[in-house]
């Protein structure tokens, strides 16, 4: 028996999703990814096989048999964002580019520096394995959209508002810096857009790591990133998992770039630099 929760995917290597309008008894769907997100399966990356089906027995309620819902209890979305400990944005040209490899090393090679560190993922789609890997790297405390109780960030609108609620509630364990993901990619079907846009969330950003797989990636990046207003600190991700990747971004696009497999720690090191005057551990 597996417990899910309804939800949408638009995953460009792996499978698309939608909620269907009404769900009972008996009815088929899909397993959209292992975090346990369901619904009707639309398509998939042709590397794939289908969607596991799964059958609906009912649906999960309490006590009182009022329905379960992951909205219960969940972090408000908000326009307000406090004060902040700085924070390092790692984002990427799509899924399966090196972000979450990224994200788990900085913070364990900035907690292995002695420092209390906070983690998020912002927007993607719902996997408690996520934040469970940022807990295993040092992070003292956790949060993502699911605590917003979003199973996946597809159509959520102004997301930012979703963001500024996670980072508020990072910002209570009172850490020395804070590392978040925007899961998929800068451009896609996730509301990554929104959170890219907001003043706020840039003024907060010490330092933007960009993750991509090769280098018209890093080209797409700059560009894209640069209509926004945002310049890119460090590329990591794929593109560097050679050293030839790695001396290439530097020597054609003048940007820093660390691989997180292969030096972790210069990968923080790089961040650090690249902000010293945001990061006052710098």
């Amino acid at each position: 028996v597996l417990l899910g929760v309804l939800g949408k995917r638009r995953a460009l290597k792996g499978f698309v999703g939608d909620v269907p309008d009404a769900v009972k008894t008996g009815d088929k769907l899909h397993l959209l990814n292992m975090g346990g997100v369901i619904g009707v399966c639309k398509g998939h990356h042709s590397s794939l096989s289908d969607a596991i089906q799964v059958e609906v027995l009912g649906i999960a309620c309490d006590e009182d048999e009022n329905i379960l819902n992951i909205a219960d209890n969940a972090l408000k979305p908000t326009t307000f964002l406090g004060k902040s400990a700085p924070v390092v944005v790692v984002a990427g040209t799509c899924m399966n580019s090196g972000k979450t490899v990224a994200v788990t090393e900085i913070i364990k090679q900035a907690h292995h520096a002695g420092l209390r560190i906070a983690g998020g993922k912002l927007s993607g789609v719902a996997a408690l394995r996520d934040t469970l890997n940022m807990q295993d790297s040092g992070a003292c405390q956790t949060a993502s959209f699911l605590d917003c109780g979003l199973p996946s960030t597809v159509d959520a609108g102004n997301l930012a508002l979703v963001a500024k609620a996670i980072l508020n509630k990072l910002n209570e364990s009172e850490p020395d810096l804070i590392i978040v993901e925007l899961g998929d990619g800068i451009v896609g079907g996730y509301a990554v857009d929104s959170i890219l846009q907001d003043s706020d969330i840039k003024q907060a950003t010490a330092a933007f790591v960009f993750c991509a797989s090769d280098y018209v990636g890093v080209i797409g990046g700059i560009e894209v990133l640069r209509r926004l207003g945002i310049e890119i600190d460090v590329i990591a991700g794929s593109v560097t998992d050679s050293q030839m990747g790695e001396d290439f971004v530097q020597k054609e696009f003048g940007i820093n770039a660390g691989n997180a497999r292969r030096d972790g720690l210069r990968l923080f090191e790089l961040i650090k630099f690249a902000k010293r005057e945001k990061l006052a551990f710098a």
